[in-house]
């Protein structure tokens, strides 16, 4: 049964990273893949009792997660019809591309360590669909903010979803995460963005023609602050509210859309129903991509059969065995990241590693957030951010790898080697 697991995976990855080629999308792939993987196991099980319950677990880490998506995704687009945007966007007065992308790395760099990277990521590219005109320089963009969205988020405890899962089981200390990691995750993004601003010199920002329809003629200087900054506000406050009630972030997220969506309706309750409606949730919720949700719940139900018959902690246990030394695994778990999504495999190792023999802020656990975290970049699908990257952008796997991989992968290692350089000096 397991062998037949492994090969449906592998065959589910390839159709997906062969998308285009094969003219199948992404999302039907991955729905496949999760129904043929789940029903394998559930006829090889005689515990079917056993599998349902595990199917429900992985259902629920699969909804809170699509339905935190969701949520932020819609707040982006009600904060994009009121033109919220501009309040950054008109205080970005760079023209060259290369200033813009330091800019934008840094940005969504240390956003990412205050909301989460998926937000960022979706914040930031909703942002450069307002400054640049050209799709290729979007796209590119996009893949930068993916790198310095998963660099951000691997240096706080509430930037990513693997550091978060550490932090709440007693492995990393918020001071201690951000100590050991914050320089090695600078690092990784400031290398790519030296090597791509060389790359793009002197060229000129192409910012897109503003028609009247895009002006928001129905929506006033009022309208347009208090959405951005109401929009913005619930995204930051998800960890605090997560921190105080220790509910969920889908929860968080969802009550701030109800928010949100009451505030919308009583300050457009007056205007007309032709003028009005291209305001409020429910148009936001017309202008969702599903198709990068429905993708999104079936890769992780996909990868959850992994993790429940074992196979992911086997191959933890077969690294720890071949390999030895606990830098190289690490450094190899942070590679397979870019394939299989990095929670499962942050699980595994979670429970392979015991707090009585690694206790917490010990170096496994700080390497491994920085790995689990930015390896996740060298392909698009690798992570949260990247997923949603690719949904928003239309980026397709293989111009992800021969433009932006490369990019990534360089960082990793050099940030590997900073943490690495770092605490043989520091201890």
């Amino acid at each position: 049964m397991l062998t037949a697991l492994v090969l449906v995976f592998i065959v589910t990855y390839l159709a997906i990273a062969l998308e285009h080629p094969l003219g199948i999308n992404k999302s039907a792939s991955a729905l496949v893949g999760a129904g043929v993987l789940w029903t394998l196991y559930a006829l090889a099980t005689g515990d079917h009792h056993r599998v349902a319950e595990q199917l429900d677990e992985s259902l629920m880490g699969t909804a809170q997660i699509v339905f935190f998506l969701m949520g932020a995704m819609a707040i982006v687009e009600v904060v994009d019809a009121h033109n919220g945007f501009e309040v950054i966007t008109e205080r970005i007065r760079t023209t060259r591309l290369s200033s813009l992308m330091w800019l934008v790395g840094f940005v969504t760099f240390f956003l990412s360590s205050v909301l989460d990277n998926l937000t960022t990521t979706i914040v930031m590219i909703s942002l450069m669909r307002k400054l640049l005109a050209r799709h290729d320089d979007r796209l590119f963009f996009a893949g930068i903010i993916v790198i310095a969205a998963n660099a951000g988020g691997a240096w706080s405890p509430i930037g990513d979803v693997t550091t978060t899962m550490l932090w709440i089981d007693g492995q990393i200390t918020a001071l201690g995460i951000m100590q050991s990691v914050l320089l090695p995750s600078l690092v990784s993004l400031v290398i790519p963005l030296a090597i791509t601003a060389y790359m793009l010199g002197g060229k000129p920002v192409e910012s897109p023609a503003v028609t009247a329809g895009e002006q928001g003629v129905a929506s006033t200087l009022f309208e347009r602050n208090l959405m951005f900054f109401l929009g913005i506000g619930t995204l930051v406050a998800v960890p605090v509210f997560k921190a105080v009630t220790h509910l969920p972030p889908f929860m968080g997220i969802l009550f701030g859309l109800g928010i949100l969506w009451l505030v919308g309706d009583i300050v457009h309750r007056g205007k007309e129903d032709e003028l009005k409606h291209p305001l409020t949730l429910v148009h936001a919720l017309s202008r969702i991509d599903m198709s990068s949700l429905v993708f999104f719940a079936g890769i992780l139900l996909a990868v959850a059969t992994l993790e429940h018959t074992r196979i992911l902690a086997s191959l933890a246990g077969w690294l720890n065995e071949t390999v030895g030394r606990q830098d190289l695994i690490v450094l190899i778990i942070g590679v397979v990241s870019a394939v299989v999504d990095n929670v499962p495999l942050v699980a595994a190792s979670m429970g392979m590693y015991s707090l009585a023999d690694y206790p917490a802020d010990h170096f496994l656990w700080h390497f491994l957030a920085y790995c689990a975290g930015t390896g996740g970049s060298i392909l698009v699908i690798g992570s949260a951010a990247g997923v949603a990257a690719m949904g928003l952008e239309k980026i397709h796997f293989f111009w992800y790898v021969k433009r932006i991989s490369g990019l990534a992968l360089v960082g990793y290692f050099a940030g590997a080697g900073v943490y690495l350089l770092q605490r043989q000096l520091l201890g």
